[in-house]
């Protein structure tokens, strides 16, 4: 094997191990390399796509080809955000960053480097939900002393009143008593918000956890629904606190159990897999934190209202009509303490709530395992 052999071969891994679709199209507008998550941006191979120009892959009409003629005209390399590739052979809501570079030593060769939105978005997100509870944060510690206090006196009162007055306004009385009391739960709820301690964590069995959320689902809320398992028995552990994390998931299976309310057919999915790939940026610090363990939690409800999607993880957002609008708001802080990201995609029959989090710090990345899944029911 010659140096250049060689070069080639590690140039070829490289471009291989990006997690970005990554194409170079010939001075004619063909597609003359893709790299493997190019195929699968395609939907076809490097030979198959290597047949064809740019163009035969991409809408009518795309900004895609005004680019890259745009850089074989200047050489110099552009960048062009949120370009819509949507199509019936890419699929739907398929928004794109662009970079588009030329190739020097190949005069008419230029490079082109697919950025999907989604997940940016989503991050994005995340971090928005994170300041939104934040917010509240201030909002639950004021609750707590300029609320309560007085909340106590009115109900004293109310007891008190409860002894002299007549059977008729005793009626009354008690629903004094009743109203300040949940006041005060809904205060108690708000003050987890205002829990600024450390999180105590530990190597996590994620299995055992679900376990346990499924156990008590099936014993109460969920007894009537179908609830499966889709696990990758290779996954390493998550560095999180036990408690917190069937509280998340508890919360999460508790939602889709509300959202498939009576259908006879309704059904709970808890998957785990590995994604290597995701990282997510640490404000103040060079660091990424690679978040390689995806939980998801799937039901065959009804889906979340377009218009509430990106809003959901905010607080006092609900589509319950008794709803305090905290419990997802308490999910995004829990996993955002953890140095995770939760996100939701729905539609009709199809919700998935999907948790991303850290692997425990005992295990190195050169030993993560490589993707697979075994199913049980």
């Amino acid at each position: 094997m010659t140096a250049n052999d060689k070069s080639g071969g590690l140039a070829m891994a490289v471009l291989n191990a990006i997690q970005n679709p990554v194409v170079m199209v010939d001075a004619n507008g063909h597609i003359a390399f893709a790299n493997w998550e190019a195929e699968a941006f395609f939907g076809a191979s490097a030979t198959h796509l290597a047949r064809y120009r740019i163009s035969t892959f991409i809408p009518f009409g795309s900004p895609l080809l005004s680019l890259i003629e745009q850089v074989r005209e200047r050489r110099a390399p552009v960048n062009e955000y949120r370009v819509d590739l949507s199509s019936p052979r890419l699929g739907q809501e398929k928004l794109v960053d662009l970079y588009v570079a030329p190739v020097l030593s190949q005069p008419g060769n230029v490079v082109v480097v697919f950025q999907e939105r989604s997940m940016a978005d989503k991050i994005d997100r995340q971090l928005t939900h994170r300041a939104a509870a934040r917010s509240v944060t201030g909002l639950a510690s004021m609750l707590a002393h300029e609320i309560k206090n007085p909340l106590s006196g009115i109900r004293g009162a109310a007891q008190l009143l409860e002894t002299a007055v007549t059977d008729e306004d005793r009626a009354l009385t008690r629903l004094i008593c009743d109203e300040t009391d949940r006041i005060v739960s809904l205060v108690d709820r708000m003050e987890v918000f205002s829990d600024e301690r450390p999180v105590d964590r530990q190597s996590i069995n994620i299995h055992s956890v679900l376990d346990q959320v499924k156990a008590v689902a099936k014993a109460g809320f969920a007894r009537n629904i179908r609830i499966t398992e889709n696990y990758d028995p290779s996954l390493p552990p998550v560095y999180a606190n036990r408690d917190q994390l069937v509280q998340v998931f508890l919360n999460l299976v508790k939602n889709a159990s509300e959202a498939i309310g009576e259908r006879s057919d309704g059904e709970i999915q808890l998957t785990t897999a590995y994604r290597p790939g995701i990282r997510l940026s640490v404000a103040g610090s060079r660091e990424k934190i690679s978040l390689p363990l995806e939980f998801c939690v799937h039901d065959n409800g009804p889906g979340v209202p377009s218009d509430l999607l990106p809003h959901l993880f905010d607080p006092f957002i609900t589509t319950k009509t008794n709803g305090s609008g905290l419990g997802l708001a308490l999910v995004a802080k829990i996993i955002g303490a953890h140095g995770g990201i939760v996100e939701c995609d729905s539609q009709a029959s199809r919700t998935t709530f999907r948790v991303l989090m850290p692997m425990s710090k005992e295990t190195a990345l050169e030993d993560a395992p490589l993707p697979k899944s075994t199913g049980t029911n």
